[in-house]
């Protein structure tokens, strides 16, 4: 598992509940897939990798986007609530007290993990 530390500064500059989300999106990527890494783009946003893209987190003024960068992955449960016609990203919006089935959500990054694998999901949609 590698995290790096300018992830932990960008959660803990969050209020607490956005916290809270945060820390339990990275905990749940990292279970759904071990060797992602992390690294942080446009000054402070924390990314997650595997052999591209894989999400990203964005604490918004009442939500916490998770932003999933694969248009085909498989979401069975539903979780994705936002971008659904969006070509390269969806998204998860998670409001305070709230958080998705948190098995959909490792299912979920590790349909973007396999993808990826694969070449990605341009790669994958242009067959």
């Amino acid at each position: 598992m590698t995290k790096i530390p300018q992830v932990d500064t960008y959660i803990k500059s969050l209020p607490k509940w956005q916290m809270e989300i945060c820390t339990k999106a990275r905990k749940l990527i990292h279970e759904a897939e071990p060797t992602i890494t992390e690294e942080i783009k446009f000054t402070n946003r924390p990314y997650f990798m595997y052999q591209g893209n894989v999400c990203a987190l964005l604490a918004a003024k009442n939500h916490v986007n998770v932003f999933i960068y694969d248009p085909i992955a498989s979401d069975p449960k539903g979780i994705i609530n936002q971008g659904h016609k969006n070509r390269t990203a969806r998204s998860i919006q998670i409001y305070e007290g709230e958080f998705p089935d948190e098995q959909a959500f490792k299912a979920l990054i590790t349909a973007v993990v396999k993808n990826n694998k694969q070449g990605g999901w341009r790669k994958i949609q242009s067959k």
